[in-house]
């Protein structure tokens, strides 16, 4: 796009974000403050008019789990994974303490009521685990990027185990169970042309990448395809190997985002998880992450911007 066609863009799109913004503030807030089912909803509608303004398309397979309490672990390519898994449903995230102070964005993140954790400090696990063990069982369906870190979007990092381990536990020890889903997002075409390796940094916000640019350069340029592909959900109990979990959570994720790139859309089944104390098979390759915190049914659902079928199948984990 021509340098001033892309800086009157970025103008208009800013100014249209700005107006629909500032209302909305005071409204959430106050929503926040008394409860209510505002909350929940309010950023949905804000994430999906910012999607239309920025120029991003959501193509959506497979759906959100109906079981509570839901935690849903992701991978984590860019400061847009917010806005594109806020615009699908009512959902909060868990996000690493210093995004709490960043401007602007900051407060949108407590906007969306989000959970914050310390990754530098292991004592701050426990804490964040009750927090969020709190809101799970409150409702809350909350996302945890199980990678620690955004990537370029070319692969799937290892998954950290031990907050996806305590937040288990958090849950599981007061109600039995609960359910953890796998999710994949896939940043699949630039102004309709497939991205490819090359140019997929364009969206993917990692590394030493300063902030504002990155995000300016998005709003200037637009066009973003982005396929969010859900996983089948798994029930787990509190007896369940958490090393085990963790594994088999990332080798799913890993396993769709690949699938979306390349347009197959197609999930693989899960595979039964071993008890606690089992010994696991062979793990190379794969982080413990401890450093840092019949037939199937077919089942379709499409975003307003078209979708694709998803093979669905539960799986339980005792």
């Amino acid at each position: 796009m021509p340098g001033a066609v892309s800086r009157v863009r970025a103008t208009l799109v800013l100014g249209a974000l700005t107006v629909v913004t500032l209302p909305l503030i005071p409204v959430q807030w106050l929503a926040m403050k008394t409860g209510g089912p505002v909350r929940r909803y309010l950023p949905v509608a804000w994430h999906r008019i910012a999607c239309a303004l920025v120029g991003i398309r959501v193509r959506e397979v497979g759906r959100q789990a109906a079981g509570r309490p839901l935690l849903i672990t992701a991978n984590h390519v860019s400061w847009m994974d917010i806005t594109v898994l806020g615009s699908r449903a009512p959902l909060s995230f868990v996000a690493k303490s210093e995004v709490a102070n960043w401007p602007v964005f900051g407060l949108f993140a407590k906007l969306q009521r989000s959970v914050f954790v310390d990754r530098q400090r292991r004592s701050a696990t426990a804490r964040t685990a009750e927090e969020l063990g709190g809101r799970l069982a409150g409702g809350d369906a909350m996302v945890l990027f199980a990678e620690g870190t955004s990537n370029s979007g070319n692969e799937v990092l290892p998954f950290r185990s031990a907050l996806i381990g305590a937040a288990r536990h958090a849950v599981a020890g007061e109600t039995g169970e609960m359910w953890i889903q796998p999710l994949a997002i896939a940043y699949t075409h630039l102004h309709g042309l497939p991205m490819g390796r090359q140019f997929r940094p364009h969206v993917a916000w990692y590394g030493d990448m300063e902030m504002v640019p990155h995000f300016m350069n998005v709003v200037r340029q637009g066009g973003v395809d982005v396929t969010v592909v859900w996983g089948e959900p798994v029930r787990v109990e509190a007896s369940a190997d958490r090393k085990a979990l963790t594994r088999l959570l990332e080798e799913s994720v890993r396993s769709m985002a690949a699938e979306a790139v390349t347009g197959r859309d197609r999930m693989p089944p899960v595979e039964a998880l071993p008890p606690s104390g089992a010994e696991p098979e062979d793990t190379a390759g794969v982080s413990d992450g401890e450093e840092d915190a019949a037939d199937p049914q077919r089942t379709e659902r499409e975003s307003p911007d078209g979708g694709a079928p998803a093979i669905l199948k539960s799986a339980e984990i005792r």
